[in-house]
């Protein structure tokens, strides 16, 4: 590929992610200090509220203040950021959209690229030849981690998705598909 494509990081979609972390980690906080109330669930089918004790609330709580608290931390690094989301040129693509990219994804790596959903997200996998040189290019034991628990569910480190970029899932999908057959081998 001659040309670089490059596709910037949406500010205004961290933003969003940022508030949202926000929104839980209040929630989270609200369950801390408030478990009576917090505990009580109404069940539609039977038609009647449940309990939790206040500790299993508690610690629910405390759980979702560290992990929106992280992710949080996340956003407001990210919303700073002044690099580049996703690069894709003849090297391969390089990656800054998420906790867990690392850089360059060599395209001659790269042995397949899919589609997965969980929940409302949708992400790429990229199956990569070797995985550990991927895990061992982690910057952190946080990222290293990230990257572990990607392998153990998904079987790949390697994940992108469009939730940090300036750019629809689906195009992102079909522009990634077309440059990896493209590149494939070329190098």
């Amino acid at each position: 590929m001659k040309n670089r494509i490059e596709i910037p990081l949406s500010k205004k979609k961290i933003i969003l992610l940022l508030l949202a972390s926000i929104g839980f980690i209040s929630g989270g906080i609200w369950m801390v200090f408030n478990p009576e109330n917090a505990g009580r669930f109404f069940n539609p089918i039977t038609k009647r509220f449940f309990y939790l004790n206040s500790e299993s609330i508690q610690i629910i709580g405390i759980v979702g203040i560290l992990f929106f608290g992280a992710a949080a931390i996340y956003g407001i690094k990210k919303l700073f950021d002044k690099k580049i989301g996703l690069i894709l040129d003849s090297n391969g693509i390089t990656d800054n959209s998420n906790a867990s990219s690392i850089g360059l994804i060599e395209w001659n790596d790269i042995l397949d690229i899919r589609t997965k959903q969980v929940m409302s997200t949708k992400f790429l996998l990229i199956d990569i030849v070797n995985p550990e040189k991927y895990i061992g290019k982690a910057k952190n034991g946080i990222q290293s981690r990230l990257m572990k628990a990607n392998m153990n569910m998904y079987e790949t480190p390697l994940s992108i998705t469009s939730n940090t970029l300036n750019y629809d899932f689906g195009k992102l999908e079909k522009l990634i598909q077309t440059e990896y057959k493209r590149n494939k081998n070329v190098g």
